[in-house]
């Protein structure tokens, strides 16, 4: 093998390596904001706390799936 080509099959893994990394916060996104939509139809009086609890939540993901991003431009 030459080294273009290693190059580029360094360049697919980290691909895939950031497709992981987003698959995790996604699962996590929709778990969260099923769970909050069924939690908000049990107890309505309860919704302003857990809108609250919930973007928290929502922001500590999407920085989850930010650091996979950058680890995967830090890779590249």
């Amino acid at each position: 093998m030459d080294l273009v080509t290693l190059a580029a099959i360094a360049g697919n893994i980290s691909v895939l390596g950031y497709g992981l990394a987003a698959l995790g916060p996604g699962i996590g996104l929709g778990i969260m904001f099923g769970k909050a939509l069924e939690s908000t139809a049990r107890q309505p009086e309860a919704s302003g706390k857990l809108n609250v609890i919930m973007y928290i939540g929502l922001a500590i993901i999407e920085v989850l799936a930010l650091l996979g991003f950058v680890a995967f431009m830090m890779a590249q």
